[in-house]
């Protein structure tokens, strides 16, 4: 799945750079309608996010375009490879990329098994 976020003035930190914070909600986000559109009718709960390191900093009115791919499915849980580029940049280096890991869980929030 891939979405698009435009950085506003609202999204800066104190220096005027996107304030990362904004950055890791965006991912979490984008990655959970991903898995929410992947298995439909399941409730996901974010369980982990591998490394957080922000490679680059972005500026208000870049476009950030936030993609996220299923890379691990298993019994109770999927992972998704986020990446983080700005499309409108020379060069091919992300801004960001993780691994965002997603717990099915029933309405009492123990784990469940994810039907495909």
């Amino acid at each position: 799945m891939e979405t698009h976020r435009l950085v506003r003035p609202k999204d800066l930190n104190q220096y005027g750079h996107l304030f990362g914070g904004r950055l890791l909600a965006w991912v979490d986000e984008d990655s959970w309608i991903a898995a929410s559109l992947e298995f439909p009718g399941s409730r996901f709960v974010t369980m982990a996010m591998d490394e957080v390191v922000f490679r680059h900093s972005v500026k208000e009115g870049t476009i950030l375009t936030i993609k996220s791919e299923s890379v691990k499915l298993g019994l109770t849980s999927v992972t998704y490879e986020v990446r983080v580029v700005d499309e409108q940049a020379q060069d091919d280096n992300p801004i960001f990329t993780t691994r965002v890991t997603f717990v099915k869980v029933d309405e009492s929030g123990k784990k469940s098994p994810i039907k495909k």
